[in-house]
């Protein structure tokens, strides 16, 4: 995650946002894109902008995909991808098929969240799913390697069946904190910046793709693009000034009515009664909110992340923590999913949630985060599944829902425990 980085379930902030405020930001960004080449903000600031993604970065991408020319790579993104994730994925596939790579972009989760379905289906964006039962009859033999976007994977499934075929890892790009050592031919890890969108558009802006406004692929590309920037940097209110960058230069390409057609989306039912759930589960404890929402059906996952997005905007919290029991009836298998959102500067998702939850046998994060959010993601285990027995189901949830409250208030009020002893 979560996400996502350890970030599965990170998704868009701005869905609790009044829709109105996306024309809003239109106009402004039109604005930053209309300024004349010659101005100082052109001429100066621009250019210190393309700087992170000038020499030696550029020149060494370029090399790389040039001495990959014509082969055929695995675009490979977290289980849930978000839209960061999403159009990130999208504009490399664009880049590398500058040099003659086909790239396939595959996730092996699900898109569950109402945004992200609706930017996949209205802009015609080519991820693919690769469904867990369905991986043993995957050949990656068809592959040359495979690539990262947005995640260094700690957030996928699709790691173990890659490792099994020693397939190489060209390029990585995130913009998450370093979460292993993995040795890839190209490497671009940004933690300090907002989104991997904008490591993209820096990417686009120096010359790997020239954007055309007649090119229908380029302009729902670049609408995906200022998605992706938006949703991780909560409507623009958290980016900084390479965001603002990126997004005036979006702003030139992409497709406002597309994008407000993909943030109208309305919530579904289920999401809404997911929320319903955690506002009357809710515990408050030194400004912040904790709330368990009991089961869930895998493809209702990403109400998580949204509980949690309404749940910290309440009076006098700062924090909020959602979790659940995500059950996939496919594979039989149950995992602890969970979702931070945070106004607290001071408060790192990453580090609190890697402190909160640690680690598993291998070394393995079970969360992390980036600024103002972050997810974490437990296996059940032995514990999973069968659920046929109501009593059994209820005694279930108790106690992992009692256990993450305890994991959590030893950070959050350390005087305060749970369970007695």
């Amino acid at each position: 995650m979560p996400s996502n980085s350890l970030t599965p379930l990170d998704n868009s902030l701005q869905t609790a946002m009044p829709k109105a405020d996306a024309v809003t930001d239109d106009a402004l960004l039109t604005e930053v894109a209309k300024k004349p080449p010659s101005s100082n903000f052109s001429s100066s600031r621009e250019k210190r902008w393309l700087e992170a993604s000038s020499e030696p970065t550029i020149r060494n991408l370029r090399q790389t995909l040039e001495r990959h020319r014509s082969e055929r790579q695995l675009v490979v993104i977290q289980d849930f991808p978000d839209p960061d994730a999403l159009s990130s994925a999208w504009a490399y596939q664009l880049i590398a098929q500058q040099h003659g790579i086909q790239c396939d972009i595959v996730y092996a989760g699900t898109l569950s969240h109402q945004e992200n379905i609706a930017l996949v289906k209205l802009t015609n964006l080519p991820a693919k799913r690769w469904s867990i039962p369905s991986l043993k009859e995957r050949d990656l033999s068809v592959y040359q390697g495979y690539v990262l976007i947005d995640n260094q994977g700690t957030t996928t499934q699709l790691m173990s069946l890659i490792q099994q075929v020693a397939l190489p890892l060209v390029v990585l790009i995130d913009h998450h904190s370093i979460q292993g050592d993995l040795k890839a031919e190209f490497a671009d890890v940004r933690p300090q910046a907002k989104a991997t969108a904008t490591i993209l558009t820096q990417y686009l802006q120096a010359g790997l793709l020239k954007l055309d406004s007649n090119i229908s692929e380029h302009v729902k590309c670049a609408t995906a693009l200022m998605h992706g920037l938006r949703s991780d940097t909560n409507r623009l209110m958290q980016a900084e000034e390479e965001d603002f960058m990126a997004a005036g230069y979006l702003s030139r390409f992409y497709d406002s009515q597309l994008l407000n057609a993909v943030l109208q989306t309305s919530r579904s039912r289920r999401v809404m009664d997911v929320i319903e759930r955690s506002l009357k589960n809710r515990k408050v404890y030194n400004n912040f909110s904790i709330a368990g929402v009991g089961y869930l059906r895998y493809e209702d996952r990403d109400a998580i992340p949204q509980a949690a997005d309404f749940l910290v905007t309440e009076e006098n919290v700062h924090t909020a923590v959602v979790y659940g029991i995500v059950h996939d009836e496919d594979e039989e298998l149950e995992v602890v999913i969970g979702s931070l959102r945070t106004n607290k500067l001071t408060l790192d998702p990453d580090e609190f949630i890697k402190e909160a939850f640690g680690q598993d046998r291998t070394g393995r994060f079970f969360g992390g985060g980036r600024m103002m959010a972050g997810g974490f993601e437990i296996p059940i285990g032995f514990l999973g599944s069968f659920n046929d027995n109501a009593e059994y189901a209820k005694l279930k949830w108790e106690v992992f829902d009692i256990q993450i409250k305890q994991k959590l208030l030893r950070l959050v009020n350390p005087e305060d425990n749970l369970i007695q002893t």
